[in-house]
């Protein structure tokens, strides 16, 4: 970074636009000060230096180069295709110019024309790596990974420690579904680069995408000894034992992982749920505990110990904790559903009412929101609510359940005309789920009889 807190061309530069000056640099040093901004990502400043470049040497074609550059950043493609037909003549022998000219083609979804371009750029024999890393990336675009696995096995070889080539050759390989192609590649790169941690982590990856987690264990066993400092390796080396269902090595791996995050919440969580799928539920709950302690906000340690606490019988705060995770997540359906069921089972119905809504109005086609629903309303002898509820699932859903519910919802409305209409529905769709249904309304049992009895002499 010291080049960014140390450029005195930048200094002098920046100095003289804010004191309105004009000062004197020749064109290798406004290139410098250009691209120092061009890195940064500042195209504003980067494009005032262009203009006082310009202004000094307006025949510069570098700098003309550069400000083509800039306005294919700010994809002013008018503008550049002008800049272009005025440079052609003059700079089909530079490199960055036909980089650009190619990059004018790839915006515009031309990537055979960019390809073209750039082999013509190769015969300059200049920044390979990158030229053949942008047609390989063009050939990814037309979705030929036979061709850009052979660019980038070419930019890699220009550049062995080009971790960018390298990821996309393995990419590659698993789209042309050449495993062992791709195995054999990583194994002789690793004879050749065998501190390499971007092999070892693909590696690693290759074996761990084939559930080969005792081979892929190896490969994060070496990256780690390369580099113990790689966290998200640790991770991943967790996951394989996880896999495995070897779940004290997993806390074990994941312990060490502790000792270098600053983050810690998901991987207490993690230890958590180790120790919840070895059934030590004391060792969990401490687990997510410490997990909330670092992140009180982090709702799936709440939801989890919403889970470890229905296990034990603590449904008081099975349900604290589900409401506080759902409050954190209020559009996760399984949370809202889990809520719904705490709420009824701590005899909690009119709280539970607006998770149910929610279910109903985010997934209309699942029966058993409306369902579930309709049954919680009638519990509190909201009748005329459950029947407009009734209405709109019966559009959905032509079941029996609900005809039942209908029909329930309509006795205790005295009105006994739509209710016997609906039992008659419902016993024509399913008369198997009268008994059932029965015993969950006692007030339709004698209605049932009458019906069956009416349905039997209009037959007869």
């Amino acid at each position: 970074m010291e080049e960014y807190f140390g450029n005195e061309l930048v200094k002098k530069f920046e100095e003289m636009m804010e004191n309105n000056d004009e000062f004197y640099f020749d064109t290798e040093e406004l290139e410098d000060i250009i691209v120092y901004y061009l890195e940064l990502g500042d195209f504003n400043y980067a494009d005032n230096a262009v203009n006082y470049g310009l202004k000094l040497h307006p025949n510069s074609l570098d700098i003309k180069i550069k400000r083509l550059e800039i306005l294919l950043e700010w994809e002013d493609y008018n503008t550049a295709k002008e800049l272009i037909d005025e440079l052609k003549g003059s700079s089909m022998e530079n490199t960055d110019f036909l980089v650009c000219y190619a990059k004018y083609y790839s915006n515009l979804g031309n990537p055979r024309k960019a390809i073209d371009i750039c082999k013509k750029a190769l015969e300059l024999k200049e920044e390979e790596n990158f030229l053949h890393n942008f047609i390989a990336d063009e050939f990814v675009n037309l979705g030929d990974p036979f061709n850009a696995l052979k660019h980038y096995r070419k930019a890699l070889k220009e550049d062995p420690t080009d971790e960018y080539s390298l990821e996309n050759c393995m990419i590659c390989f698993s789209d042309l579904n050449k495993s062992e192609e791709a195995i054999a590649f990583l194994n002789e790169y690793l004879d050749e680069f065998a501190y390499s941690e971007t092999a070892w982590f693909e590696y690693g990856q290759f074996y761990f995408n084939r559930k080969n987690f005792e081979e892929a264990i190896k490969g994060y066993d070496y990256l780690l000894a390369i580099n113990s400092n790689s966290v998200g390796v640790y991770a991943n080396k967790a996951a394989c034992y996880e896999a495995l269902g070897q779940y004290q090595k997993a806390v074990e791996v994941y312990e060490e992982m502790l000792e270098l995050e600053y983050t810690k919440a998901f991987t207490f969580y993690k230890i958590g749920l180790c120790y919840k799928a070895q059934k030590q539920s004391i060792m969990a709950l401490n687990a997510f505990q410490k997990s909330l302690r670092e992140d009180p906000q982090f709702y799936l340690a709440m939801m989890e110990q919403s889970y470890l606490y229905e296990e034990m019988g603590g449904m008081k705060e099975a349900l604290h904790f589900a409401k506080e995770a759902t409050q954190l997540n209020d559009s996760n359906l399984d949370y809202q559903k889990r809520l719904a069921f705490l709420f009824i089972d701590s005899g909690k119905f009119e709280e539970s009412l607006a998770c149910l809504k929610k279910l109903v109005d985010a997934e209309p086609s699942r029966f058993y929101n409306w369902y579930a629903y309709s049954e919680v309303l009638m519990l509190l002898g909201e009748y005329e609510e459950a029947v407009t509820i009734l209405d709109k699932a019966i559009k959905v859903h032509d079941r029996a359940e609900l005809y039942y519910q209908l029909s329930n919802c309509y006795f205790n409305l005295r009105n006994p005309e739509k209710g016997s209409e609906s039992l008659q529905k419902a016993l024509s769709i399913d008369s198997s789920l009268a008994t059932d249904m029965q015993k969950k309304y006692p007030f339709i049992k004698d209605e049932v009889k009458k019906v069956k009895a009416k349905v039997k002499k209009k037959n007869s």
